[in-house]
């Protein structure tokens, strides 16, 4: 079993990739491999909606790692995605990579174990937790919860290591997400994944 850690800062070791580190050294205690991608700081486009990835599974635009994400989200068996907190949001780079993600590709995501990680100086971590969850819980994809909100506090990576709470929260976060993935592992061929109704699109407007 393997889980996809996903660096939406864009800072490749700052301090949202200890976070992540921090939940990936505990996944690792429990047996669970884990996979940090991190997004860059290139520009990312946002999605614009032209529906092509519904035929092909695939965004138009390959000049980030969109592509290369959802192949690796595919595959593995569960989902972290990590962001600093920026004006009590994630960061809008990774919101863009993220809107691409998952059009028209997260029924493969379905029933993955999902959580977001926030970095933050010192507020609206809560906001920004809320807003990454909403990819998931649109998903049909379990949301993995901690002892609190999963959020650590520092400027700097070494700020964020004195964090004891925090590194705590990602420790927790590494344990639970790994006890999901087993508990689904071990219900395999026992319990079925549920049925899905099709969708019932409904417009508001008449």
């Amino acid at each position: 079993m393997n889980v996809l850690l996903i660096n939406g800062s864009p800072h490749k070791k700052g301090c949202t990739y200890t976070a992540l580190s921090e939940v990936a050294g505990q996944l690792e205690k429990n047996g669970i491999g884990s996979n940090i991608v991190h997004i860059g700081s290139k520009p990312i486009r946002g999605c614009i909606a032209c529906g092509a990835c519904r035929e092909t599974g695939l965004c138009v635009f390959d000049d980030d790692p969109v592509n290369e994400c959802s192949g690796l989200l595919k595959a593995a068996d569960g989902l972290i995605v990590g962001s600093p907190v920026y004006y009590a949001a994630p960061n809008g780079a990774l919101c863009a990579f993220l809107d691409r993600l998952f059009y028209m590709k997260s029924g493969a995501y379905a029933y993955k174990p999902a959580a977001a990680v926030v970095s933050c100086r010192r507020g609206g971590a809560s906001a920004a937790f809320d807003r990454l969850n909403k990819y998931f819980t649109i998903s049909c994809m379990p949301i993995v919860s901690s002892q609190y909100w999963n959020s650590v506090h520092g400027n700097t990576p070494e700020e964020v290591r004195q964090d004891k709470e925090g590194l705590q929260i990602m420790r927790t976060l590494g344990d639970n997400m790994a006890w999901l993935l087993k508990c689904i592992e071990a219900a395999k061929g026992t319990v079925p994944y549920p049925v899905r109704e099709p969708w019932t699109p409904t417009n508001f407007i008449r």
